[in-house]
């Protein structure tokens, strides 16, 4: 009994799986564009945080400059308290300028380390931008074939059915240029009718067998006339 109830459930399972994939697929082109927007709004913060570490990294420079001249303004006094041999006065300059140089090399390991997340940041983002970039073309190229796809869709259901109103249209041109041709007929047959019942049809044609029509000739006529006399 238990064998069947797994091989239900797993047919359940199956089907289920099949809903959800269709779920998806239906929406698949929401969900990328969601997720490009979620990659996009990502890139957004981490652009911001990139900011914030590249402020404090300046923050931490602009701290070790000024303690490089602390410390050089401070050498040049523990010198002249040297030079009036008041040693004690010195070396308490001396302490200031150790503690000065402690601080400093606090602040440019705190640049160096700033310096190499920066860096790796702006690699991240880059990357990041790329693949949005490549997806916003696929996106674009789905976007068009569905677009083309659906259009294809109405042509073959709307225009190409037999009973489309564009089919309905093209059978009422075909006959319009029906009537219009049996109209033209009508009238060639009318104008032939009309020059065979005529005299004028009779002459044309015995004019065309060469039996009438033919002009007077000078030199017949004469014959004509010579002939008449000599009879």
């Amino acid at each position: 009994m238990s064998s069947v109830f797994d091989k239900l459930w797993t047919a359940l399972r199956g089907g289920v799986r099949e809903i959800g994939d269709a779920v998806v697929d239906a929406n698949g082109i929401r969900i990328f564009e969601q997720e490009i927007k979620d990659a996009s709004d990502n890139i957004a913060i981490a652009k911001k945080s990139l900011t914030e570490v590249m402020a404090r990294k300046m923050q931490a420079a602009r701290k070790v400059e000024e303690l490089t001249k602390s410390i050089q303004q401070n050498e040049g006094f523990a010198e002249k308290a040297l030079a009036q041999n008041n040693e004690t006065l010195a070396l308490d300059v001396a302490g200031k300028i150790a503690e000065m140089e402690n601080d400093r090399a606090e602040q440019a390991g705190i640049v160096a380390r700033l310096d190499g997340q920066i860096e790796q940041l702006k690699a991240h983002i880059k990357k990041a931008e790329k693949l949005i970039a490549d997806h916003e073309r696929e996106l674009a190229l789905v976007r068009t074939t569905e677009s083309v796809q659906k259009a294809t869709e109405q042509v073959v259901e709307n225009v190409a059915a037999n009973n489309s109103a564009l089919n309905s249209a093209r059978e009422s041109l075909e006959r319009i240029k029906k009537r219009q041709e049996m109209k033209q007929d009508r009238l060639a047959a009318g104008d032939i009718l009309a020059a065979e019942l005529s005299d004028g049809g009779l002459d044309a044609k015995l004019e065309a067998a060469g039996i009438k029509g033919a002009k007077a000739d000078a030199s017949a006529v004469l014959a004509r006339i010579k002939a008449g006399k000599s009879s």
